[in-house]
């Protein structure tokens, strides 16, 4: 690997160990082997090299999570709403530091409108990749109406149970009680037209 790469290897390290907020320049030298004058010569800026390193873990984290999901695991006997969601639970235990990064990315684009619009990017195609899991259909044949629904709903859904299961893990809902739930809520009578 070439001082660029390091560098991304690097900030990525400490953004997964540190933290946005908590990472110096010279904590990305030293996680790197480079120096601090590759920092402006390769990105510019501690903050362009971290912003790099954020959009970098998030497709990362999209791609484990798109795997995660799109493969088989959990128990095969399970219901699929059941299975869909331990796959998803699965997804943020083993890759804890990549969902962290995720939230950790939109809270810095509020001050970044390039990571901002970046981060809207990888939103809108995550819906579409959801839509086209859930509904056993190829990304490209994913309508529009289905993506802001199917979508858009299962990443909503996706987004709390994350936050459950980062914040409380011991209280968090089950794949089983997650399914009852979204039947339930499907059925509930405020809810019937």
């Amino acid at each position: 690997m070439g001082h660029r790469a390091d560098l991304l290897a690097g900030a990525k390290r400490c953004l997964f160990e540190k933290g946005y907020a908590r990472t110096t320049a010279r904590d990305i030298v030293a996680a790197s082997g480079t120096n601090l004058g590759s920092i402006g010569y390769h990105y510019g800026s501690t903050q362009a090299l971290m912003q790099a390193a954020m959009l970098s873990a998030i497709e990362d984290w999209g791609d484990a999570v798109g795997l995660a999901l799109a493969t088989a695991g959990g128990d095969e006997s399970a219901d699929p709403l059941v299975r869909y969601w331990q796959r998803v639970i699965g997804s943020i235990l083993s890759h804890r530091e990549l969902w962290l990064a995720s939230i950790e990315a939109m809270l810095q684009s509020e001050h970044s409108p390039e990571l901002k619009a970046q981060l809207a990017e990888g939103i809108e195609q995550g819906r579409r990749g959801l839509a086209a899991i859930l509904t056993g259909r190829e990304e490209e044949t994913i309508d529009e109406q289905t993506v802001r629904t199917t979508g858009a709903v299962a990443m909503a859904l996706m987004s709390g149970v994350l936050t459950q299961w980062l914040t409380d893990p011991a209280r968090a809902p089950s794949a089983e009680q997650i399914a009852a739930g979204v039947r339930a809520l499907s059925l509930a009578p405020g809810f019937q037209q």
